[in-house]
Parts: C-alpha cells; structure tokens; sequence
C-alpha cells in the first residue's frame, strides 16, 4: 500500500523510527511480498541470484499474501534490483523505495524528530 500511495502522491513523505534507520542498504533484511502459491517459485529465483531467504510463517499481509526476507544481494544499484526483483513472477512488491523515493523523510527519536 505504501508504493500505492508514494505512486500517487505529489509529495511522498515517509515517517520513521531511528530503528529503522541503517549506515547501508543490506543492513536489515529486505522483505518481498509474493503471492502465497509462487512463493517456492519466487524463492527459487532469489536464491539463484545469491540471496539468501526466510519465510515468515505464519505472518499473511492485509492482502493475503506472505512475506520472504531476503539477505545476501547486492545492493549497489538499488533501481535495477528493485526492477529486477519486481519482474519474478509472483513478487507483489518489494521493500525497496529506489525507484520512488521519499521526498522527505521524518525520523522519530527519543529527543524529537530529525529531517533527513
């Protein structure tokens, strides 16, 4: 839904906490919502491009599908990894934002809100 919105969007704004905040791309697993019956064909796929994958059973997103989080790619041209990743059959969407980004980022910490 977030893609939805940052899609239609003027101004995408896109509030955080500082846990969420990482020195580098590939810090925190990236989570690839699939389809439930592609999800062995999706993994397949990840896998043969070196990453490494971990369904999180149990968990059904708002639109019934599953969620893979996925370590291990390379994250030195985060727009074609999100457009390459986008292009499996299966894959709903990808917790990448490298091809729209936010606008404005708000950080949540103890001592307030930081704007990066």
């Amino acid at each position: 839904r977030e893609k939805i919105v940052a899609a239609a969007a003027e101004r995408f704004v896109c509030i955080i906490d500082d846990g969420k905040l990482a020195g580098a791309l590939g810090a925190f697993p990236l989570p690839i919502e699939v389809i439930p019956m592609a999800r062995a064909l999706v993994t397949r796929a990840i896998e043969a491009r070196g990453g490494r994958t971990v369904w999180r059973r149990g968990f059904v997103t708002d639109n019934g599908n599953q969620i893979i989080d996925v370590q291990g790619l390379a994250m030195c041209d985060p727009p074609a990894l999100e457009r390459e990743l986008d292009a499996i059959t299966g894959v709903v969407t990808v917790g990448l934002f490298a091809l729209r980004p936010a606008d404005l980022l708000l950080v949540g910490t103890e001592a307030g809100t930081e704007t990066i």
